[in-house]
């Protein structure tokens, strides 16, 4: 053992007592457009939660990237000036509108465009899907999915940008073995996973028993909640209130030490995928799936603070 080593092996106790389960006190942020189109709604909606964190999808209905110039900085210097950051930028990379045969410029444009108003709005995450197949059969679909998601990781390094891959629309969106292959596939760190809580229900698989294979990879979690009736309709509910396991997620994540937001995305009358509440939001609809997900937070911090030792012993 070298002279250094004997020193700092010399500062550490003989028998260390094991490293205490930190409490599960994630980061709070909602996606701004579920409680109002307008920016101004947005934000006070956020405010009446005391929350410092937005996730941005659109304002007036406009996508981040299809803003102009102009209207872009004043939402960003608006957002400065209410002292909340953004957490993720929702794009619409890869999503159920941009089937894997359509124009791959498309998206490429995107990226170039969010990668500079990403930077001025401080966030690195950005939000992308593996596109509808265009009528391909699985296979041409996996490898289309894969080689785009590739090329735009690539750029998203240069840019210092992550995509988040949710589990919605597109190839690797409802299974977890596809979704560990796009992203150890790629393998760039610039390619992780959005969980989705909520998805799951409404697409028909459960969440929860995916995570384990996949937590290692999540990066950014959306929080909804959702009951499935026996017609195949569903309706969204409280987190917590319906089939999503929500709590069951939540414990996962606690467990393995996840470090990052958990951003609300009640879809009481805001659904872009179904075409629905366009430009429309729910102010008090996302107050109370906030105040639910707090609810469900102090349950399972109370469980994990249960387990973490107490100076005089555990308690």
């Amino acid at each position: 053992m070298s002279t250094a080593s004997a020193e700092s092996a010399a500062h550490v106790p003989a028998h260390a007592p094991a490293q205490a389960p930190r409490p599960f006190r994630p980061a709070l942020a909602g996606i701004g457009d579920e409680a109002a189109p307008d920016l101004g709604g947005q934000l006070a909606a956020l405010a009446r939660l005391r929350w410092k964190l937005l996730e941005l999808r659109t304002v007036g209905g406009v996508p981040v990237a299809g803003m102009d110039d102009a209207a872009f900085a004043r939402t960003a210097e608006r957002i400065h000036a209410a002292g909340v950051g953004v957490v993720c930028v929702a794009s619409k990379i890869g999503d159920w509108s941009r089937p894997v045969t359509g124009d791959f410029a498309v998206d490429v444009r995107e990226l170039d465009v969010l990668a500079r108003r990403c930077a001025l709005l401080g966030t690195r995450l950005v939000r992308v899907m593996s596109y509808a197949s265009g009528g391909l059969p699985a296979s041409e679909w996996g490898a289309r999915a894969r080689t785009r998601l590739r090329e735009l990781a690539l750029r998203a390094e240069d840019s210092g940008l992550v995509l988040a891959h949710e589990n919605c629309a597109g190839w690797a969106g409802e299974d977890a073995e596809r979704m560990l292959d796009l992203v150890t596939g790629v393998d760039s760190p610039a390619l992780r996973l959005l969980l989705d809580t909520g998805n799951g229900v409404a697409h028909g698989y459960a969440v929860p028993p995916m995570l384990p294979s996949l937590i290692d990879h999540v990066v950014h979690v959306h929080v909804k909640d959702a009951v499935a009736g026996p017609d195949g309709t569903v309706e969204y509910v409280l987190p917590g209130a319906g089939q999503a396991g929500v709590v069951d997620v939540l414990r996962a994540l606690a467990a393995h030490g996840y470090d990052g937001a958990l951003s609300i995305e009640p879809h009481i009358s805001l659904r872009p995928h179904e075409g629905s509440g366009a430009g429309q939001g729910d102010g008090a609809g996302f107050e109370a799936h906030g105040r639910a997900l707090e609810r469900l937070l102090d349950q399972v911090g109370a469980e994990t603070d249960a387990t973490v030792p107490h100076e005089g012993g555990a308690r």
